[in-house]
């Protein structure tokens, strides 16, 4: 029988989760509230109003004529309709918009966070989870005013903030549609959400536009990220850098005085089968280069989907051993706020 994770996994991260708030001194919140929450203004409102935002967006558009968006720098002429790495021309492609409440608490809120996924990934995992989007390019092409016009459906539904899903490959779109939401009334906070294989040059023209910063750090080891991950053999070099610039810009996780987050970062993980993620030594990078109070989802929902049957060591689920060691390690590394 293939070992799965089991109820007493989830119980035992609970427990790490209770004794860390003890340890931290029995905080309500892992993370503390926003100085100023309750007059909480997006970063990119500033750069909107004095003209910085247009030139930011001119700059990712001159990136991606040559494209050079991600680490891949593959130099397709997408604005002429060549397909890059990650399949995809100039043209703004979608998958779906709406409320998620399946996402990190602090995100969530009651609300919901207002999630859009964009079709394609300039990282393309075996093991993709949403490959009918990421790989197979599900979705529909739309425009940027299109895109505008769902930032704002979604905050007129409630959600707490814009989260952008899969977004490395359309930055340019991105900030455009931003400029014309902030036009129309778009205040909320934007949650910038990626697999983590980001360009440390488009991460630093980010610096004041993103909010929330929701970056994967799937490997440790860029034999195994080449392997699984369409030869992105430099893929933990690349999220190490771009994932301490995001520290750098926004810090950690901030809430509102309801408990939702407004600023910060977050770092998933996903625990695989025999370590593959180089969990060990993730947990020990973080306490090390950014802070133990860097807010952090390690996560067990490694089910084998896509071209995961390919590969015998990810054709199954972790088991509740390798769970309970990933919690352990946590732990271990002095990690004080893991989310959920």
């Amino acid at each position: 029988m293939v070992p799965t994770p089991m109820r007493a996994a989830v119980h035992s991260r609970r427990r790490f989760l209770r004794d860390s708030v003890v340890a931290a001194g029995g905080l309500a919140l892992p993370f503390p509230a926003a100085e100023g929450a309750e007059r909480f203004e997006p970063s990119y409102l500033p750069l909107a109003r004095d003209g910085r935002l247009k030139r930011i967006e001119k700059d990712l558009w001159d990136i991606l004529g040559a494209c050079r968006l991600c680490p891949r720098a593959c130099g397709a002429g997408r604005l002429r309709g060549a397909r890059g790495t990650c399949r995809s021309t100039a043209r703004l492609k979608v998958a779906s918009h709406g409320p998620h409440f399946g996402e990190e608490r602090p995100l969530v809120g009651r609300g919901g966070s207002g999630t859009i996924f964009f079709s394609n990934c300039n990282l393309l995992c075996c093991f993709c989870q949403n490959w009918e989007i990421n790989h197979r390019g599900d979705g529909r092409f739309i425009t940027e005013a299109d895109l505008a016009g769902m930032m704002l459906d979604l905050q007129e539904r409630g959600c707490h903030n814009i989260n952008l899903v899969t977004p490395t490959h359309v930055v340019p779109h991105i900030v455009r549609a931003l400029r014309e939401a902030v036009d129309r009334g778009f205040r909320l906070p934007l949650v910038y959400n990626t697999g983590g294989y980001d360009s440390l040059d488009v991460i630093r023209a980010l610096d004041g536009v993103v909010d929330i910063y929701l970056p994967d750090f799937k490997y440790q080891d860029g034999a195994l990220a080449a392997k699984y991950s369409s030869g992105a053999a430099d893929y933990p070099e690349v999220a190490a850098a771009a994932i301490k610039e995001m520290h750098r810009q926004v810090g950690v996780l901030k809430a509102d005085e309801r408990g939702v987050a407004v600023r910060g970062l977050i770092i998933r993980h996903l625990v695989m089968p025999q370590n593959i993620a180089g969990t060990d030594r993730f947990v020990k990078w973080v306490a090390r280069e950014l802070t133990t109070d860097t807010c952090v989802n390690i996560m067990a929902q490694y089910r084998p989907e896509h071209r995961a049957g390919d590969y015998p060591e990810l054709s199954r689920q972790i088991s509740s051993q390798e769970w309970g060691q990933a919690l352990a390690w946590a732990h271990a590394a002095g990690l004080t706020n893991l989310a959920n």
